[in-house]
C-alpha cells in the first residue's frame, strides 16, 4: 500500500510540474488579433490574415515596428516567419524607443532601437544580430557572418532566440546560427519589447509582406 501510495504521489507530482511547464509558455499572439501589441515608428500595415500577423509595406515609409507591450529580460523565444524575397526584416529584442523614459499618451513614439534578430533571403545573413539605431551596425562580428542556406525561401522558417544576460542564441530551422555574447548591448538594453520588423522601400517599390505565427516566449529565471 505504502508502495502503491508513493507511486501515485510520484505520479500527481509528475502532472503538476508538466502543466506548470506548459504553463511557462507565454502566447505573444492569439491567433485572432493585435491584442497585446502597438505600432512603433513608420506607416507599413499590420493585420491578421489565417492566423499570422501580416506586415505590408507602405510606398516611401522608414522602417515599422509592431511591438509587444509587455516588456521582457531573459527569455526564449519561438517563432515562425516567412517574407517576401525582395524584402529585409527582422525581430527586435530588449528593444525601447528613443526618449520613452518621457514619452506622453498621444505623442509620437520616438525610434526604435536595440538588439534585431536579422530576417533576410537573398543576403544568406538570416540570424545574425544587427543593433537597430544604436550606431553600433551589426553586433555579431564581421568574420562571424558567415553566409549560409539554412533560411528558406517562399517557406514558413522556424526561429529559436534565447537571451540569457550579455548571451544571445540563434538557430533557424534547427541549426544554430549565431552565439553572442556582448556586454555592452545587454548594459544598453537589459530588458525590452519584441518588435516585428516592415523595413521601410524606396518609392514606388512593393508592396512586399512579412509573415510571423506562433509567437511565443518562455521567461528565464536567472
Amino acid at each position: 500500500m505504502k508502495h502503491f501510495l508513493s507511486l501515485a504521489v510520484c505520479v500527481s507530482l509528475f502532472c503538476a510540474s508538466s502543466v506548470r511547464a506548459e504553463e511557462e509558455w507565454i502566447e505573444l499572439f492569439n491567433g485572432k488579433d493585435l491584442t497585446g501589441w502597438i505600432q512603433k515608428n513608420g506607416t507599413a500595415t499590420y493585420e491578421v490574415k489565417d492566423g499570422a500577423i501580416v506586415g505590408t509595406t507602405a510606398d516611401g515609409s522608414p522602417n515599422s515596428f509592431l511591438c509587444t507591450e509587455e516588456r521582457y529580460g531573459d527569455f526564449e523565444l519561438q517563432f515562425e516567419v516567412k517574407i517576401d524575397k525582395e524584402l529585409n526584416s527582422g525581430v527586435q529584442i530588449r528593444s525601447k524607443t528613443k526618449g520613452e523614459e518621457d514619452h506622453r499618451p498621444g505623442q509620437p513614439h520616438g525610434r526604435v532601437n536595440g538588439p534585431q534578430v536579422e530576417i533576410e533571403v537573398p543576403g544568406g545573413v538570416s540570424g545574425y544580430i544587427y543593433g537597430e539605431a544604436t550606431g553600433r551596425g551589426w553586433l555579431t562580428p564581421d568574420d562571424r557572418r558567415e553566409r549560409h542556406e539554412h533560411f528558406k525561401t517562399d517557406q514558413w522558417n522556424e526561429y529559436r532566440v534565447v537571451a540569457e544576460g550579455p548571451k544571445i542564441k540563434v538557430w533557424i530551422n534547427g541549426e544554430e546560427i549565431d552565439e553572442l555574447d556582448d556586454e555592452q548591448a545587454y548594459h544598453t538594453h537589459p530588458v525590452g519589447f519584441i518588435g516585428l520588423q516592415v523595413h521601410g522601400i524606396p518609392r514606388d517599390k512593393g508592396p512586399y509582406t512579412a509573415r510571423w505565427r506562433n509567437l511565443k516566449l518562455k521567461k528565464i529565471e536567472r
